[in-house]
């Protein structure tokens, strides 16, 4: 009887703690809590892949709008010489160019036969004057140009997030711009309004922007209003970030600027002091340095230095003029 009595009192325990063990474990070891959650993220996987889907196809849209940028941008990367004169702010035509080159170029040959240099050294210095001489102006007329643009484009873009946080289009922003900002910028955002005049839509007439002026600054600019046309977002926003990019951008080429002036200095140095010494020695003996130019080897050997000295001084440019 006692044994009956253990057996049934085994076999009872035995079914409460198995009906304990389905209905209290979960709760008790968390398992309850766990499903609960991995139905709640099923129920909600659809809505977050669905965002996922739709930030996943704003980025494929921003990504094709600047493989497009940069497929354009290699297509059109021979610069004409009209598109050059522009860039310099010159009104030339080609012909006026190539007219004052050839005059310059038949001046140099002129003024070195009079003065005795020689049939071939004459030639050299006027095609020295008729190709480099306005090329070279041609440079640094545009490399001026783009530092006024520069300096004044932070300050316009400024002004333009402004006015779209005032409610005003950004059509009529880039007018106020045009409107009351100095040159170059004036001019070219004047060149863009006139574009867009003609039936251009506005994100193109801002990607030409930097045909007319080849700088990292502007084709930002032209991107970020494509991009802005294109997919949509806060254009206020987009241009208060290139803004405060531009600005980092002119304290970083302002240091840059300031760091490599010692360098500077010394390759200015370097590349005087031959002419420097040998005009000094030219007053004191003039004897001794005539035959540079008198004779035959020396003249090779003038020319033989020259060559030199211009390699090197294109060398010492190319290693203290920072990209970035």
């Amino acid at each position: 009887m006692n044994l009956q009595a253990m057996a049934l009192a085994f076999l009872a325990a035995t079914a409460i703690g198995g009906v304990a063990w389905v209905f209290l474990y979960p709760h008790l070891s968390g398992e309850k809590k766990a499903e609960q959650r991995r139905n709640a993220l099923a129920r909600s996987e659809p809505v977050a892949r669905q965002a996922d889907r739709g930030q996943r196809s704003r980025r494929e849209q921003v990504e094709s709008s600047l493989k497009e940028l940069e497929d354009r941008h290699k297509k059109d990367k021979k610069v004409t010489l009209s598109a050059r004169l522009h860039q310099a702010g010159l009104s030339w035509s080609k012909e006026k160019f190539y007219v004052i080159s050839a005059v310059l170029g038949v001046l140099a040959i002129g003024a070195g036969l009079v003065f005795g240099a020689g049939l071939l050294a004459s030639v050299a210095f006027g095609f020295a004057a008729g190709f480099g001489v306005p090329r070279w102006l041609l440079g640094f007329l545009k490399k001026r140009r783009e530092k006024q643009f520069i300096a004044a484009l932070p300050d316009a873009v400024d002004i333009i997030v402004r006015g779209i946080k005032a409610g005003l289009p950004l059509f009529d922003s880039i007018k106020v711009v045009a409107a009351d900002a100095p040159e170059p910028l004036r001019g070219e955002f004047l060149a863009i309004i006139e574009t867009q005049a003609i039936g251009m839509p506005l994100s193109d007439a801002c990607l030409r922007l930097y045909e007319r002026m080849p700088l990292p600054e502007a084709n930002f600019f032209g991107i970020v209003v494509a991009i802005q046309q294109k997919t949509g977002g806060n254009l206020a926003e987009a241009l208060g970030n290139l803004s405060k990019v531009l600005r980092d951008r002119k304290k970083m080429a302002e240091k840059i600027q300031a760091m490599s002036m010692e360098a500077k200095a010394s390759a200015a140095i370097i590349g005087s002091l031959p002419p420097i010494v040998m005009f000094i020695v030219y007053l004191t003996t003039p004897s001794y340095i005539t035959l540079l130019w008198t004779d035959k080897m020396g003249q090779l050997m003038l020319a033989g230095c020259a060559i030199w000295m211009t390699m090197g001084v294109l060398v010492m440019k190319k290693m203290i003029n920072f990209d970035f």
